[in-house]
């Protein structure tokens, strides 16, 4: 048998991370299975869905690097997946929903009501044999046991969720369908559905929930909740995947930073965690880190660029060379890329804001004589390099009787408008004499005494 597994959004709006998180167990198991991953878009309800909600949807499964496998090829070339082998969509396949509901009709399975059609669910209990949860006994509720028949197309004949999800599952041989266990509660009608088609129902696995950090339910407007904020934050693809991969699966031992290559290696559904698993944003970023560190330079000065660019940092006004010596200052220093501008933006601009309070700390009137003669001594350097600049700077506080550090952060607040930052010597040598001495002075000028 070969695993067919799917991954069927609404387009409704933003991907959530736990659809991300179910799009990306199903398609690892797919990977790890040698099976198919396919993609399909709920967009009956026309009245919610867009083609905006789509792009947003495909664009974060790419950017996760979740392929799919199959999917009828797009004729209009305008739409969300410009003629390529495309998901499949809902609103594309009505033919198929009445021909299946008209098979249940005439085998009096379902029934007209009220303008609707209703089907005839089993009396009695439904037993849910779960990859995850384990077995399920679901038994019909007291309201449940006076009208168990539940509609599957409503009176402006549009099929409700139960109906196609379960069409789709057939038609497209579904062989495993990996959902959030939320899902669970739809399952009984979904397998009394299978059934009355005629046909054996795929095997189930309901995957915990993702809650917040303090076990509430994680809703949309939650830190964390929608994958755009991972692309505009700067996050690597990379590190969120693996992350997802550790929110209710776990190997065998306890390794938190996997390629995605071993995690198909090893990833199968008996691993999958029965209990809810907790978004921790801190392990995120942390772990974001790890993989900014091990970046290539060049493609951390690509990503870098980028990332600037958004914070409105045009590079392209600066030399080549001074840009990749600038960022390589910052490469292993940041957890995530849109900390750049606050960590570096000041080697990109002339425009320095200096606060008040650390100048009148760093510039008072017994320390702005030392810095005074610090700027002094980088003027008359011969050579302005890092080596160079650090002996220059400890030569001066050795002559004041000070600390190294009682001249290095007026230095780091002149230069950069930060009280941290890259290394301060690395940094001065790459701003150059010329614009070291021209923040000094200005830095000096704002202070009295």
């Amino acid at each position: 048998m070969t695993v067919r597994v799917r991954f069927a959004p609404s387009p409704t709006g933003y991907l959530h991370i736990g659809g991300a998180r179910t799009a990306l167990f199903n398609w690892l198991y797919a990977r790890h299975t040698g099976g198919k991953f396919i993609l399909r878009i709920e967009d009956t309800d026309a009245a919610r869905n867009s083609l905006e909600a789509v792009e947003v949807i495909l664009q974060g499964l790419r950017w996760l690097g979740l392929d799919w496998d199959e999917g009828p090829l797009t004729a209009d070339a305008a739409g969300p997946c410009k003629g390529s082998s495309g998901p499949y969509f809902q609103s594309q396949r009505k033919a198929n929903y009445e021909q299946r509901v008209a098979a249940l009709l005439s085998r009096g399975l379902a029934y007209e009501h009220e303008g609707a059609v209703k089907f005839r669910m089993q009396r009695e209990a439904v037993i849910i044999p779960d990859l995850v949860v384990g077995e399920v006994r679901r038994e019909l509720t007291d309201r449940e046991a006076e009208d168990p028949d539940f509609v599957i197309v409503r009176s402006d004949g549009q099929p409700v969720f139960h109906l196609v999800n379960v069409i789709d599952d057939l038609d497209m041989g579904i062989t495993h369908v990996i959902r959030g266990e939320d899902h669970l509660s739809n399952t009984a009608k979904h397998i009394a559905l299978f059934r009355a088609f005629g046909v054996p129902p795929p095997k189930y696995a309901h995957i915990p929930l993702i809650l917040n950090g303090d076990g509430s339910k994680m809703s949309k407007r939650d830190t964390g909740a929608s994958m755009t904020t991972y692309v505009e934050e700067g996050f690597l693809p990379e590190a969120v995947v693996n992350y997802l991969c550790l929110l209710g699966w776990s190997p065998k031992e306890n390794r938190e930073k996997m390629s995605v290559a071993e995690v198909v290696e090893r990833f199968d559904l008996p691993q999958i965690l029965r209990h809810n698993a907790r978004f921790d944003m801190t392990k995120l970023q942390w772990l974001n880190g790890e993989y900014l560190r091990e970046l290539p330079p060049e493609k951390f000065h690509a990503a870098a660029v980028h990332a600037l660019a958004r914070a409105g940092i045009d590079t392209n006004k600066w030399p080549l060379p001074y840009v990749k010596a600038a960022l390589d200052t910052c490469l292993g220093k940041v957890k995530l890329f849109s900390e750049l501008p606050a960590y570096a933006g000041f080697y990109f601009t002339d425009e320095i804001k200096l606060d008040a309070a650390a100048l009148a700390k760093d510039f008072d009137a017994e320390n702005k004589p030392r810095v005074e003669k610090l700027r002094g001594a980088f003027q008359q350097t011969a050579n302005f390099d890092a080596a160079s600049l650090e002996a220059v700077l400890k030569e001066t506080a050795k002559a004041f009787g000070v600390k190294a550090g009682v001249l290095v952060h007026p230095a780091r607040l002149a230069c950069t408008g930060n009280a941290a930052g890259p290394s301060l010597y690395h940094l001065l040598e790459i701003l150059g004499r010329e614009r070291v001495l021209a923040r000094l002075d200005r830095a000096l000028r704002s202070t009295p005494g």
